[in-house]
């Protein structure tokens, strides 16, 4: 989960607070002191550990909350309040040019994503009616430009190429005209990295931006490079101006510095997050929801998103029907399944819930390993077998359990745990039928 080990120690700190009806001074500076070596192992920017502690302590230190019924909750949203300014307030969004089309530019060193991203970026507003044109402008790495037209045409998005024999500012003039010729809204381009900033590659973007004037010029950095990110950041912002940045792998064992960093140092907001390998992993950052993340009080606003993307609403509709007249299959239970999938891992949903524990999560199997025997069961079943399971007797009992490979006793738990839901389901949906008939309140889950 995103920045697991900041989490935890940030919520551990805080929690010797909230236990206690009256807060000393010196409860205050324990805590702060576990808070600042929290936010320093997560590769915070010191100079900005520094000054976050010092405001917290001093808004904290103020009568208002030592003095209040519940101080410890006090400093925590005083925390949270800080964490949020740290990251930018609020979503950065892109400025999209009054003149079609809008030209974003990524930059970034090498490794950090760029070409993946320019993909994600692309798919991301396509969904929101984009029509959009990846431009292929490093010319220097290996197979780049092959890259970006397999990222392209999985997610059938065009992609602009004249090859590695062709400058990148002759690329990217010739790409924007292209992208005018054809009716397309965005450009998107990749430029090239290095391992290291160098004059010869600042030159380069700076002479692309010259040359195309970008609305958006995103620095694309690995958070996992921590420190060195944020320090990437500067040089770029110095050099080229950057308009935000993109931070790649949260999803990994990233320890959060850059994020808490980059948007002080470099004093540009962070715009996007990738949180996975897929090209459909990125979503737009919202300080306020990450730092509510961070602190343990769940983000209900991102998980009810991921809802409304996922769930088909159709179907939905139909289940409700299904529901109501107990007509509720496994068959309807496997695309229930593949819908909760659709938005990602368990752990990660449920890290969303407010009041979950983390560290409850630890160990748990959400991997899928159990999704998928379930999966098997039900695969393993003929369709009049999903649609009526009251008909598997013992000898069709064995041959599911043999054909998915798992053992009698598991689906007959499966078999009992559906016939009770389906039970359940049936007292809702008569419920339903009733508040209705009698004219009453309507049953929460029925319209």
């Amino acid at each position: 989960m995103i920045f697991e080990n900041l989490s935890d120690k940030l919520q551990n700190a805080l929690s010797k607070l909230t236990g206690k009806g009256k807060i000393s001074e010196k409860d205050l500076d324990l805590a702060m002191r576990e808070v600042r070596l929290a936010l320093l192992e997560a590769d915070v920017n010191y100079k900005v550990v520094k000054d976050f502690v010092k405001t917290v302590k001093e808004r904290a230190i103020g009568s208002d909350v030592m003095e209040s019924l519940t101080p410890g909750q006090q400093v925590i949203k005083i925390v949270n309040e800080e964490l949020t300014a740290l990251m930018g307030e609020e979503e950065s969004k892109i400025v999209f040019s009054s003149k079609p089309p809008t030209i974003i530019m990524l930059c970034g060193l090498q490794g950090a994503g760029k070409t993946t991203h320019g993909g994600k970026l692309a798919l991301h507003f396509k969904k929101q009616g984009k029509r959009p044109l990846l431009v292929a402008g490093d010319i220097y790495r290996p197979a780049a430009i092959k890259q970006l037209e397999v990222v392209g045409k999985s997610i059938d998005i065009p992609v602009f190429s004249m090859g590695d024999k062709v400058s990148p500012v002759e690329i990217a003039k010739n790409g924007v005209n292209h992208a005018i010729s054809n009716g397309m809204d965005l450009v998107i381009i990749d430029t090239a990295g290095r391992l290291h900033i160098d004059e010869e590659l600042m030159r380069e973007l700076q002479d692309i931006k010259s040359e195309v004037n970008p609305d958006e010029i995103l620095l694309v950095v690995d958070a996992m490079t921590g420190q060195d990110a944020v320090n990437v950041a500067k040089t770029f912002n110095e050099q080229l101006d950057i308009t935000g940045t993109i931070l790649t792998k949260l999803d990994g064992d990233a320890r959060g510095g850059a994020a808490l960093s980059i948007r002080r140092v470099a004093q540009k907001p962070i715009k996007f997050i990738g949180v996975g390998e897929k090209l459909d992993q990125l979503e737009p950052f919202y300080p306020s929801r990450m730092a509510s993340r961070i602190l343990g009080m769940g983000d209900v606003l991102s998980l009810i998103e991921k809802a409304e993307k996922a769930i088909d609403e159709k179907k939905a509709r139909e289940l409700e029907e299904k529901i109501r007249s107990s007509k509720y299959s496994f068959n309807d239970f496997l695309d229930q399944l593949e819908q909760i999938r659709n938005m990602g891992p368990l752990e990660e949903l449920l890290g969303m819930i407010p009041g979950v524990n983390s560290k409850a999560l630890k160990g748990l199997s959400l991997d899928g390993k159990e999704i998928g025997k379930v999966e098997a069961m039900i695969k393993s079943m003929t369709l009049e077998e999903r649609e009526n399971p009251e008909i598997i007797d013992s000898s069709r009992r064995k041959r599911i359990a043999r054909g998915s490979g798992v053992t009698v006793s598991e689906l007959n738990k499966l078999l009992k745990q559906f016939k009770e839901t389906r039970k359940m389901m049936k007292q809702f949906g008569n419920m339903g039928k009733g508040m209705k008939k009698r004219g009453k309140m309507k049953f929460p889950f029925f319209r």
